[in-house]
């Protein structure tokens, strides 16, 4: 039986995940702690196989008051905990990063693709506070303990918050969307519980970039949640031009209809954990 402790109680990655290895009862013994009033640095961690570092900040903010306490909980805490796993004997730590070290820069009007070649570079304290985290905890590596680093697309299914909900309530509500042929990475979230599961059974090291099979359009998304709802909605290229024009100078264009993606042949794994195609996905979220 793997040991595994969860450094983030309540997280909806560590609440997923937990839910996830319930279908193995015999196989996976999962205690979580939280993190916020420091009874963690007490905490022996020895008992524990894997210790799954999710506590952290999630979400991106331009207010430069928050960039001290980005750096302190995402960078400095975990750091920290990796540490004390390593110090107390815990055989693997496993630390959620985000494909934003690269940079959110991802534009309408033109594809950007993420390879093994692609060198991190964080346009925002939050990019910046998980590159360094990883930058922290790498180097802690030996025979003993393995590191792994998981750097995911957008993360989406049931309860998730970011672009995702946004679009959904859109397509409940709109009679029609653009039609514009974007490709984004995603990555749902059955599909990173049974990756990370994957992770630990098989003591991995080292990088890792999951990701769904199909890269996702943002209209077809859409039409997929309508259709999931049992609603038509209507996609039209009547409002293409005006778009393109206006990914140009607006942001929230680009982060609706951008082009980010990781070259296919880095998401690939020794075995399947892509339990759910796009289509599954959104059938299961929406219902």
């Amino acid at each position: 039986m793997k040991k595994i402790l969860i450094t983030g109680a309540n997280s909806y990655i560590g609440t997923s995940f937990e839910k996830w290895l319930q279908k193995w009862p015999k196989d996976y013994s999962i205690d979580s702690i939280d993190m916020k009033d420091g009874s963690w640095e007490t905490k022996d961690f020895s008992k524990y196989d894997v210790v799954f570092h999710v506590a952290g900040i999630a979400h991106v903010s331009t207010d430069p008051n928050m960039e001290d306490l980005y750096y302190k909980v995402n960078r400095d805490l975990t750091i920290e905990t990796a540490k004390k796993a390593k110090a107390d004997r815990a055989r693997q730590f496993i630390f959620m990063s985000s494909i934003i070290v690269y940079g959110d820069s991802s534009h309408i009007n033109h594809k950007r693709v993420i390879d093994k070649n692609t060198v991190p570079k964080p346009s925002n304290f939050y990019g910046r506070s998980k590159l360094e985290a990883e930058e922290g905890i790498l180097p802690l590596q030996d025979d003993n303990f393995n590191v792994v680093v998981i750097r995911p697309p957008m993360i989406f299914g049931k309860g998730s918050k970011g672009n995702y909900p946004k679009l959904a309530k859109m397509a409940q509500k709109l009679p029609m969307f653009p039609d514009i042929k974007n490709e984004r990475s995603m990555l749902h979230i059955d599909n990173l519980c049974e990756f990370i599961r994957l992770m630990i059974v098989n003591e991995e090291r080292g990088m890792f970039f999951p990701q769904n099979r199909e890269y996702v359009g943002t209209s077809e998304l859409v039409k997929l949640i309508a259709e999931a709802h049992g609603k038509k909605i209507i996609l039209t290229k009547v409002f293409n031009g005006p778009l393109r024009l206006m990914g140009k100078f607006t942001r929230a264009v680009n982060k609706a209809f951008g082009n980010l993606v990781y070259e296919k042949s880095m998401s690939e794994y020794k075995e399947n954990y892509r339990v759910m195609d796009l289509k599954e996905a959104v059938i299961k979220t929406e219902n």
